[in-house]
C-alpha cells in the first residue's frame, strides 16, 4: 500500500457533493492529522482553492509523489483502488480482469 505524504496529489474516489467535488477530483495533501485523516486543498488550474477537506484515506488514492516528482504507474493506482474493496468484491475484479484477458486474446488474429 503506498503511504500518503504532503504535498502528494490524490485522486477522490467519491463524489463530495457538499463541496461540487466529483469522483476522479484531484487534491494534494497539504496536513496529516492522523493515521486515516488527510487534509486535502483542490484548487483551479490558476492556484485558486476551491475546497479544504479532511478525508480518510479511504476515499482517495495517490496518483503522483511530490518527493519523487513522478506519477503512480496505472497498476500501482489500481492496485490502491482494489486493497480497499471487501474481499469478495476483490475477487470480481481479478474475474473481470479475466474477462479481459481472455477478450484481448479472442481478438489476436490466428497465424497459421
Amino acid at each position: 500500500m503506498i503511504e500518503p505524504q504532503l504535498y502528494d496529489t490524490i485522486e477522490l474516489l467519491i463524489d463530495l457533493p457538499k463541496h461540487s467535488l466529483p469522483v476522479g477530483a484531484r487534491g494534494a495533501i497539504v496536513h496529516i492529522h492522523t493515521d486515516d485523516l488527510y487534509e486535502i486543498e483542490f484548487a483551479t488550474d490558476k492556484g485558486q482553492t476551491t475546497a479544504l477537506c479532511v478525508l480518510p484515506v479511504t476515499e482517495f488514492i495517490i496518483v503522483w509523489r511530490a518527493e519523487t516528482e513522478e506519477w503512480i504507474p496505472i497498476v500501482d493506482q489500481i492496485a490502491q483502488i482494489v486493497a480497499r474493496l471487501p474481499v469478495d468484491s476483490r475477487a470480481e475484479v481479478r474475474d473481470f480482469a479475466h474477462f479481459l484477458t481472455i477478450k484481448q486474446h479472442s481478438r489476436l488474429p490466428v497465424v497459421v
